[in-house]
């Protein structure tokens, strides 16, 4: 595992496994996967369908525990967290981005970035600044006032982007973030994702394509739900 200081390490996992009843068969997700993401680096999870990619995405943003292993995020042990807590972890401290934009039809852009903001507790006036705050910072504060009906699937995607980053999280995490858009669209996308990424934020990217996953510092790839190696920038120049 990594040397750096325990401070520098956003996300610890320790032989992670997880395995599925299906029927009256069991399924391996994962296998034993060990991995470090430390703050501030963006990372891309690459595989193919059934690689474990998604099962680790839900770990990783808290949203299923592990059969077997160690998650420490922010050097916390997840397993000893509560429920209220894991709940705040998932409302505050991670985004969530994901293909398919997960908007309210009725809810105008505005309106879908406050929401996160509303579970929170925010008072009416911290809601509205920060969620203009976070439209303009994914450049969409123009169209704040439609509705996902009236956007166009790069637009969504910028609202969903607005909606994971509005409580301010350290880490964000995206499912197939470029999944549903054309090339053009899934290319400016990105480079919001690099300008995310250069003011602080960790990214973790789950993605298929070679090309998505080429943004990254850092790939790690899955397959069979292990590791089967792990590329740097440096190294693939």
């Amino acid at each position: 595992m990594s040397d750096l200081p325990a401070d520098h390490q956003i996300i610890l996992a320790l032989n992670i496994t997880k395995t599925y009843q299906l029927d009256k068969q069991q399924v391996e997700a994962l296998r034993g996967v060990s991995l470090t993401i430390i703050r501030n680096e963006f990372v891309a999870i690459m595989g193919p369908s059934g690689s474990g990619k998604s099962t680790l995405m839900n770990i990783l943003g808290c949203l299923d525990t592990p059969s077997s292993g160690k998650y420490y995020l922010n050097g916390k042990l997840v397993s000893t967290l509560s429920e209220d807590e894991l709940a705040y972890i998932r409302n505050k401290e991670i985004g969530f981005v994901f293909q398919v934009f997960n908007l309210l039809a009725r809810a105008d852009a505005f309106k879908n970035v406050e929401l996160p903001l509303i579970y929170a507790g925010a008072s009416k006036e911290v809601r509205q600044e920060k969620a203009r705050q976070a439209l303009e910072m994914v450049e969409i504060k123009d169209r704040m006032h439609h509705l996902p009906s009236e956007l166009s699937g790069g637009e969504r995607q910028r609202v969903a982007i607005a909606r994971a980053l509005v409580n301010e999280p350290s880490i964000l995490l995206a499912d197939e973030p470029t999944g549903n858009l054309d090339t053009k669209t899934g290319q400016e996308i990105l480079k919001l994702f690099h300008k995310i990424h250069d003011q602080g934020n960790t990214i973790i990217m789950v993605t298929h394509d070679r090309e998505v996953a080429a943004h990254a510092q850092r790939i790690i790839h899955l397959r069979d739900g292990l590791i089967e190696k792990e590329e740097k920038k440096g190294d693939r120049l």
